[in-house]
């Protein structure tokens, strides 16, 4: 019979794992503030949360570059082998496709989750501003919150930077995609080097973004964890 579940026994790793279970639950109760309250019964709090995600997104981050940078060798490999059968070719423009879309949209939802916490925890936290006594520490408190809120300002503006140089390269993925589904041929094949100059440069940029988004959610979460 396994140990029951404690507060003092919930390690981050071990809450990753009742993170399944515990976001069942707050979709049953219809809110997100059902599953931050979950959360903190056992002991983890909405700013350990909001690091998790701001961890989340910077991994997401990482990968969304490997699935550009890949699709788009993809993309260079159907042109530079004409000899190739077309429905082949014009299978491995679409899978690059679909995987740079379905990454691109997982960036987004972890875009989503940071700022859904976000906004609970610095809620919260000015709620609590009222409870003070203390005069001083209600200020220090106060100004810690708005040094947060900047901070967290600050990344999650580059967040959506990096997120919005997706669009462009995903719009001419799926052009090149749309076009040759509708023109097998050489001919149509040939057409598409001319635009990889193009894409290559996007991806270049989008990749440029991401690595600058991702560098400010480590530094998010460095000044976090040494404020904890």
């Amino acid at each position: 019979m396994s140990s029951p579940v404690t507060a003092s026994s919930i390690t981050p790793t071990g809450t990753r794992r009742l993170w399944p279970l515990l976001l069942s639950v707050a979709l049953l109760g219809g809110c997100s503030s059902l599953y931050y309250d979950t959360m903190e019964k056992f002991g983890y709090e909405k700013r350990d949360i909001l690091v998790d995600r701001v961890e989340d997104a910077r991994d997401s981050q990482n990968d969304v570059q490997e699935t550009f940078r890949s699709s788009l060798e993809r993309f260079q490999s159907v042109v530079d082998t004409p000899d190739t059968e077309l429905k082949d070719q014009y299978a491995e423009i679409s899978d690059a496709y679909e995987d740079s879309k379905s990454s691109a949209e997982k960036v987004r939802d972890r875009i989503d989750e940071v700022e859904d916490v976000a906004e609970a925890l610095f809620d919260e936290w000015e709620d609590e501003l009222d409870q003070y006594e203390s005069d001083s520490l209600r200020r220090n408190s106060e100004q810690q919150l708005e040094e947060t809120r900047a901070q967290y300002s600050q990344l999650i503006s580059r967040m959506h930077e990096a997120e919005d140089r997706m669009d462009p390269v995903l719009q001419a993925f799926q052009d090149q995609v749309l076009f040759l589904k509708h023109n097998l041929n050489a001919q149509a094949i040939g057409s598409l080097e001319n635009e990889l100059v193009n894409i290559r440069q996007d991806v270049d940029e989008l990749i440029r973004n991401m690595e600058q988004s991702v560098a400010e959610s480590e530094a998010f979460i460095r000044r976090f964890r040494e404020g904890g």
